[in-house]
């Protein structure tokens, strides 16, 4: 994942390397014009300076035909002939073979065909010169060109470096402080006045939003606990009294399970309650105490506690535990962590199937049988898998979060080759 002054530097750089790549032809197109044009201008200049001095000279036609013979051997490139008749100049470019450095391949020359007249008789100049070689003209500009694309590059990167920490510090000041904000643990947030309105405005905003959800979060706080302490001694009331009327006579069978139905629902608002109560006082940071514990010993003393409720779906624990696994933690909480994903694995797996549990220095995983993977979007959230049918309060899973949250821990689930796997990360 990219900054985001990155992603415009990533489209500056492209857009600059299409502009250079593009500009390398181009270059080359202009300077070869511009060669040519010269050398053209070159041929012109040398051949009327070859006219006038052969016509100003006074000879006759025995020493011109040796002056022309001996011209032709010392000047090649600038072969001068007799003709039958005066035609029009003309220029050529022409590719080929040097006769002189064979070695070196084809070169280009531009030339020059001009007649005029010495003694009375026509005569033609051709006049040829050594052009730039296109590869060569074409790799120092690609040279040149890449040379001040790197230079063009580095620039780019050292600006974009200076401009983010300069320009977007108030930014990133902001950003740490939202990243280090925890509502379990809300704290006042004060950001860094900016004389940029952009950020201003984003600060102001930012602080207002915090702040009302700091003031709702414990506004919910208050009310699930003030409640739940107000709802324990409704619901003893209402389970004492259910008890004096079980134990009346006398009772028709109907009246005995009505009776019983309240127990059972009254019984799951009483955990609900319990669990709501843990989850405020968790929240308020009421276990503060910790001590070092052997998560492997007591995983071993506590699986056969839970005999009468594997017994009951004829489950077997698998447990998997390489070595003993320190964790300062407060011991009350890590047995409600315990409990809450042993109880979970047994509610939800198939009669006769297998929970295995796993632990190592690193993470405890616990995994049971099941038929299709979970919600993860609610998964963790209060009352997230809670139902009418279901003997569970939703609330299992939560606390577990809170837990994690408050020791720093990352739970996680998947589900593969048939299995729930629930797991809790420590380091």
């Amino acid at each position: 994942m990219s900054k985001l002054l990155n992603k415009s530097l990533k489209i500056f750089i492209l857009y600059a390397g299409i502009v250079l790549a593009g500009s390398i032809p181009a270059y080359y197109f202009i300077v070869d014009l511009i060669w040519e044009h010269e050398l053209k201008e070159h041929n012109l200049i040398v051949s009327e300076t070859i006219k006038q001095n052969l016509q100003s000279l006074s000879l006759s036609d025995e020493e011109l035909a040796a002056s022309i013979t001996l011209w032709n051997k010392l000047r090649p490139e600038t072969q001068l002939q007799p003709v039958a008749a005066l035609l029009p100049d003309s220029t050529y470019n022409i590719y080929r073979k040097n006769k002189y450095i064979p070695a070196k391949g084809k070169d280009r020359f531009q030339g020059l065909i001009t007649y005029f007249s010495i003694n009375g008789k026509p005569f033609r100049l051709t006049l040829e010169t050594n052009m730039e070689e296109s590869h060569e003209t074409i790799m120092a500009i690609a040279v040149v060109t890449i040379m001040f694309f790197l230079i063009l590059l580095g620039g780019f990167i050292l600006i974009n470096r200076r401009i983010a920490e300069r320009l977007w510090r108030p930014f990133y000041n902001s950003l740490g402080k939202i990243q280090s904000f925890n509502l379990h643990k809300p704290e006042e947030i004060s950001f860094d006045h900016s004389d940029i309105e952009e950020f201003r405005l984003l600060n102001h905003h930012l602080h207002k939003l915090i702040t009302g959800n700091i003031a709702s979060y414990q506004q919910q706080k208050e009310f699930t606990q003030h409640a739940s302490h107000e709802l324990q001694t409704p619901l003893s009331v209402i389970k004492f009294k259910l008890d004096l009327l079980h134990q009346s006579e006398p009772l028709t069978e109907e009246q005995s399970d009505i009776i019983d139905q309240a127990h059972q629902a009254l019984a799951k608002v009483t955990r609900v309650n319990k669990n709501l109560l843990l989850l405020a006082k968790i929240e308020n940071s009421q276990f503060p105490e910790k001590e070092q514990i052997d998560l492997s010993s007591l995983i071993e003393r506590y699986v056969p506690f839970l005999q009468d409720f594997l017994d009951d779906k004829q489950l077997q624990v698998q447990l998997n535990i390489t070595r003993p696994v320190q964790l300062s933690v407060n011991k009350t909480l890590l047995e409600i962590v315990l409990t809450n994903l042993f109880m979970n694995a047994i509610r939800y797996s198939e009669t006769g199937s297998v929970i295995q549990l796993s632990l190592d220095e690193h993470h405890l995983m616990m995994a049971n049988t099941g038929t299709e993977a979970l919600d993860t979007q609610r998964l963790f959230r209060r009352f997230g898998l809670s139902a009418p049918h279901s003997s569970g309060t939703g609330l299992g899973l939560a606390i577990i979060h809170e837990v994690c949250q408050l020791y720093g821990w990352k739970e996680s689930y998947r589900f593969e080759n048939g299995f729930h796997i629930f797991s809790i990360h420590w380091s």
